[in-house]
C-alpha cells in the first residue's frame, strides 16, 4: 500500500522548491557565483559596504550609468500603466488591457470531445481533452496569419489532490492543519497519464476575440502513452532497449514537458524537464545504470505510476529512463504523424528549445537544464534552414553538435563541444562512443568542467539585438562559505538573469560574452542586492525569474515562478523588462496571476497584438496566504479561479490578453 503522503511531498506543492531535490552535480566545477565575484573583484567594482559593492559588481556597468544618468519612465521601451502587485484569488492586468481566458483543463478539443466533468473524469475523455498544467505556449501560423494558426501548448505534471475529488483528508499534527492524500487508483492515474503531453489546436481571431476551432482538422492532443520514434545517435542502443521494445527505437510518451520551443520549419518542440519523479522501484544489484540514474535523481517515486504499470518500476525495467529527458519534435500539419525524440540534442533536464536562424543558416537550439548547479546548452545543427522546402528540413534535429557553457572571470563564455573522442569524452572515461555520450549528458558536461549555474530555466535568444537571454531562477543550496562581496546572498532565492553576446553576432559561435543584465529581488532591502534600475516601482521588481519571451520588436518579458506570500509577498506574474539605453534593468508588472499558480508562457503573436500567458496550478497550497490560511484541495480550493463556481474545481488554463480596442502591446 502507498504511503499517505502530504501534497507537499507529492506532488510540489511548495513552488520555491519544485526543483529542490537533492544535489546530485558531485563536480567540484566552478560556480556562476565564484565567477562573479573573481570577474568583479578582480576588475576593481568592489568598493564600500558589502551590499552597495554587491549591487556594483553584479549590475553592468553600463546599466549603472545609465541608472545615474537618466531613469525617467518615458525612457523606456513600454509604454503602458503599470499593474500593483499583490496576492489574491484572481488575475488581473494592465489598464486598457483584457485578459481573457482561452482554454482551460478539461476544455474540448475535437467535434466528439466529451463536456468536462470533474466527478466523472476517465483516461478516453481527458485523451479528447485539454491537458493539466499548461506551461510553455507556442504559435504556428497557418497562411502567414497572424489571427488564424495553431496554438501548441505543453502539459507539465498534474496536481491530484487539486485535481481528484475525494482523495484528500485534513488531519491535526502538532496544531497544524495538515492535508494527507490517499493513494491513486489505477483509473486516476490513467487520467494524469492522459492530462500529460501536449495540445496541438486551431485557434482564431474573430471580432478581436480568440476562439478554439473545435473542429480544426490538426487538432490532436499528445499524451504519456503516444507511440513515439528515437532517432539520431541514440536510437537502436542497447541502453534504450527494453522487454516492451528490444529494436530500442520505439517509445510510447512523454512527460514533464516544461518550456519547449517552435521551430524555423514550424514545428513543435516539447522538452522533457523532471522525468526523475516518474519512476519507482529499485535498479537490480550492481546494475551498470546506478551511476547515470543518480546524476539524474532516478528514482524520486513522487507519481505512483509505478504500481500499475512495469515500464516505470526500475526493477523490472532498468533501462525505460533512458528513454526520457530528450528534446521531442511534432509534425503539426500531420495529425498522424510519429513524434520523434531527437536524442542528439542531449538527456537531461530539459527547459526549453528556443532556436534562431544564424547566418550561415544553420540553426542555434538554446537549452537549460534546471537543476541547482546544472549547466546551460546550446545545440547547433550540421545542416542548413532551408526556407524554400519543408521536407529538407525534416531531420536536421538529428545531426549537430551539443555545446555546454564555461563562464568566464574575464566576462568570455566558451562553448565547449560534447563529442565523443574529444577531451576527456573517451572510453577510458566509460563511453564507447556518442550515443553513451548524450545518454550520460550531464556527466559528459562534469567532465569539460563546465560551469555550475543556480538552475538554468528559460533561454531565449533575440535576432533584433542578437543578445541571449539566460533566466536563472534561484539557488536557496548555495552554501555561507560561498558568500562574498559579489555575491552577498548565502541563499540565492531570488535568481538573476545573464546576458550573452556571442562573437561576431554569430550564434554558432564557440565563444561569447556575457553579463548579469539583472540580479533580482527586492531592491529595497540592502542586503539582498537586487540591481533593477531606479526607476523600478515597487511594484516593478521581481524575483524568481522563469520562462521568458522576446517580441517582434526585441524586447523581453520576463515570467516567474516561485513568488507568493512568504517569498515575495506578491503572486507570480510578468514583468517587462528594458534591456537597451537609459531605461535597461527597469522592469514593470504587466500581468500577475491568482494565488498559489506559477506564471508560464509567455508568447506573442507575430503582430505583438496578443500575449499568449499560461497559468498553471493555481490554487496550490493556501496555507501560508492570510486570505485562506489553510491546505488547498479540491473540495476547498484556496481560489476557484478562472469559473468560480462552486462545482467546478480549480483549472489550469492560457489567457489571451490584448489591448481594448485593439493595436500592439506596450506601445
Amino acid at each position: 500500500m502507498t504511503e499517505h503522503r502530504s501534497p507537499d511531498a507529492r506532488f510540489r506543492t511548495s513552488l520555491l522548491e519544485e526543483n529542490e531535490g537533492p544535489a546530485i552535480n558531485p563536480t567540484d566545477n566552478r560556480t556562476m557565483g565564484e565567477i562573479i565575484a573573481a570577474r568583479f573583484s578582480r576588475r576593481g567594482f568592489l568598493k564600500g559596504s558589502l551590499a552597495v559593492s554587491a549591487i556594483a559588481a553584479t549590475v553592468s556597468p553600463l546599466a549603472m550609468i545609465a541608472a545615474d544618468d537618466a531613469r525617467a519612465a518615458e525612457g523606456s521601451a513600454f509604454k503602458f500603466d503599470e499593474l500593483q502587485a499583490g496576492i489574491d484569488d484572481k488575475h488581473h492586468v494592465a489598464p486598457g488591457y483584457d485578459a481573457d481566458v482561452l482554454l482551460r483543463w478539461g476544455d474540448p478539443l475535437f467535434a466528439d470531445s466529451p463536456e468536462f466533468d470533474p466527478t466523472k473524469q476517465s483516461a478516453q475523455a481527458q485523451a479528447k481533452q485539454f491537458g493539466y498544467n499548461n506551461d510553455y505556449v507556442g504559435y504556428i501560423a497557418i497562411d502567414g496569419s497572424a489571427e488564424h494558426g495553431l496554438l501548441v501548448v505543453n502539459h507539465e505534471y498534474t496536481n491530484p489532490h487539486l485535481m481528484f475529488p475525494g482523495i484528500v483528508s485534513i488531519v491535526e499534527k502538532d496544531g497544524k492543519k495538515k492535508a494527507e492524500v490517499a493513494p491513486l487508483s489505477k483509473e486516476q492515474v490513467d487520467v494524469e497519464m492522459a492530462a500529460h503531453g501536449g495540445t496541438i489546436v486551431e485557434i482564431r481571431k474573430e471580432g478581436g476575440k480568440w476562439q478554439v476551432v473545435r473542429d480544426g482538422k490538426l487538432n490532436r492532443r499528445i499524451t504519456s502513452t503516444t507511440e513515439m520514434a528515437l532517432s539520431g545517435p541514440v536510437a537502436g542502443h542497447d541502453r534504450v532497449k527494453t522487454n516492451a521494445d528490444p529494436s530500442g527505437t520505439k517509445v510510447f510518451g512523454t512527460f514533464n514537458n516544461c518550456a519547449g520551443g517552435v521551430t524555423p520549419w514550424g514545428t513543435y518542440v516539447m522538452a522533457e524537464e523532471n522525468i526523475h519523479g516518474y519512476f519507482s522501484g529499485e535498479l537490480p544489484e550492481d546494475h551498470k545504470e546506478a551511476a547515470n540514474y543518480k546524476r539524474l535523481g532516478i528514482p524520486e517515486g513522487a507519481y505512483e505510476w509505478g504500481a500499475h504499470y512495469d515500464r516505470f518500476n526500475l526493477a523490472k525495467e532498468p533501462n525505460e529512463p533512458n528513454r526520457f529527458g530528450w528534446v521531442v519534435e511534432v509534425d503539426v500539419n500531420d495529425p498522424t504523424s510519429t513524434p520523434r525524440k531527437r536524442t542528439a540534442m542531449g538527456r537531461f533536464k530539459h527547459e526549453g528549445a528556443e532556436s534562431i536562424v544564424a547566418k550561415d543558416g544553420r540553426v542555434v537550439f538554446y537549452l537549460g537544464d534546471d537543476e541547482r548547479f546544472d549547466y546551460v546548452y546550446k545545440f547547433v545543427t550540421k545542416g542548413a534552414f532551408n526556407a524554400n522546402d519543408h521536407a529538407a528540413n525534416k531531420d536536421l534535429l538529428d545531426d549537430g553538435t551539443l555545446h555546454v557553457a564555461k563562464f568566464a572571470e574575464d566576462g568570455t563564455v566558451d562553448w565547449l563541444p560534447i563529442v565523443f573522442g574529444q577531451g576527456p569524452l573517451t572510453a577510458e572515461n566509460g563511453f564507447a562512443g556518442q550515443a553513451d555520450v548524450l545518454i550520460e549528458t550531464r556527466r559528459a558536461a562534469d567532465l569539460l568542467g563546465a560551469t555550475k549555474m543556480d538552475r538554468p530555466e528559460d533561454i531565449q535568444p533575440n535576432g533584433v539585438n542578437g543578445k541571449v537571454y539566460v533566466m536563472l531562477t534561484n539557488n536557496s543550496k548555495r552554501k555561507a562559505d560561498q558568500v562574498d562581496a559579489a555575491n552577498p546572498r548565502a541563499e540565492n532565492a531570488f535568481g538573476h538573469i545573464i546576458e550573452i553576446t556571442e562573437t561576431d553576432g554569430d550564434f554558432t559561435a564557440t565563444k561569447g560574452k556575457w553579463e548579469v543584465l539583472l540580479k533580482c529581488g527586492d531592491p529595497s532591502v540592502a542586503d539582498v542586492g537586487a540591481t533593477f534600475s531606479t526607476a523600478t516601482t515597487a511594484n516593478g521588481w521581481f524575483g524568481m525569474p522563469d520562462n521568458c519571451a522576446v517580441d517582434s520588436a526585441g524586447r523581453l518579458w520576463v515570467a516567474t515562478d516561485g513568488q507568493g506570500p512568504k517569498a515575495t509577498g506578491r503572486t507570480d506574474g510578468l514583468w517587462a523588462v528594458d534591456t537597451e539605453g537609459a531605461a535597461r534593468a527597469t522592469s514593470k508588472l504587466f500581468f500577475r496571476v491568482p494565488i498559489g499558480a506559477e506564471m508560464c508562457g509567455p508568447l506573442f503573436a507575430p503582430d505583438d497584438q496578443t500575449a499568449f500567458v499560461a497559468v498553471q496550478h493555481p490554487g496550490d497550497g493556501g496555507e501560508d496566504w492570510d486570505g485562506f490560511g489553510r491546505p488547498s484541495y479540491y473540495e476547498d480550493p484556496s481560489t476557484r479561479w478562472p469559473d468560480f463556481k462552486p462545482d467546478m474545481p480549480v483549472r489550469p488554463s492560457v489567457v489571451a490578453i490584448t489591448r481594448q480596442g485593439g493595436g500592439k502591446i506596450a506601445v
